[in-house]
């Protein structure tokens, strides 16, 4: 207990962040009494409950940031108007399949990464995540014959590699083959 007392102010992100959290659920009021009570309450909630440690997996490469920031806008963009044109067109439903797509990195921030970033594109949601293989399961709208299903397939994957080469650390990208 004394040793995550004296880890208390290295977690003072954690604390703030919680603090901020605490005064938006008491109303969106930042009172010298509202501010106090959640310091006090995030204070005790890190020392008495820590977060594990995160094996530090990231490194931020800038130039491949901003590509990915601006292909996941793109993406998005475009996925948005296939979506609509699916909904306001005049012949039946679209095609859909769930796929499998197998992913190059084992880490399971870059899993769940992934995962989170595909069902963000409209048309396309995560319906199971394997840890233990690093498969992803979506559900895709559009996906109905060989060729569209393995488009879909190399999307995914295309996204992961973006992911990869913006914030995965050198040892990472290795392990998924990406020089």
């Amino acid at each position: 207990m004394r040793q995550r007392l004296r880890e208390a102010p290295s977690h003072w992100l954690e604390i703030l962040g919680a603090t901020v959290f605490w005064c938006l659920l008491w109303g969106g009021r930042f009172s010298p009494s509202d501010v106090l009570g959640g310091l006090l309450v995030a204070a005790v909630v890190v020392i008495l409950f820590p977060l594990p440690r995160l094996s530090v997996e990231l490194t931020l490469r800038p130039w491949s940031f901003l590509t990915f920031v601006a292909r996941f806008l793109a993406d998005m963009f475009v996925s948005s108007l296939q979506v609509s044109w699916y909904a306001l067109r005049p012949s039946g439903t679209p095609g859909n399949s769930v796929i499998a797509v197998q992913l190059r990195s084992r880490s399971d921030l870059f899993l769940t990464a992934t995962g989170m970033l595909c069902t963000l594109v409209p048309g396309s949601v995560v319906v199971e995540a394997q840890r233990s293989t690093g498969t992803l399961f979506l559900h895709v709208i559009g996906a109905y014959d060989t060729a569209t299903v393995e488009a879909a397939r190399q999307r995914v994957l295309r996204q992961e590699e973006r992911v990869l080469r913006a914030l995965a650390r050198r040892d990472v990208l290795e392990g998924a083959h990406l020089p």
